[in-house]
């Protein structure tokens, strides 16, 4: 991936997390992206969302296909401890 088509995605990924984001918090959690890596996005879910019971839910039904509608060339995101 060329230096202007990752900086393109990065930025995209960011804007689909702040949309996310005020759901995130309403909840008393928030999301930190760490890596965008080929079609790959790595994020850490922070405060409630770290510990949630449901927050592998909330990673692929909000946080995945947010990305996605975003940035389509993304296949997956993870979350990391």
């Amino acid at each position: 991936m060329s230096e202007a088509k990752y900086k393109d995605t990065v930025t995209k990924v960011m804007q689909a997390l702040e949309e996310i984001r005020p759901f995130l918090n309403q909840d008393g959690g928030d999301i930190e992206l760490i890596e965008v890596k080929d079609t790959t996005v790595i994020v850490r879910l922070l405060g409630n969302c770290s510990a949630c019971h449901i927050n592998t839910s909330t990673l692929k039904l909000g946080v995945e296909n947010t990305i996605k509608q975003h940035v389509p060339e993304i296949r997956k995101v993870i979350n990391i401890d």
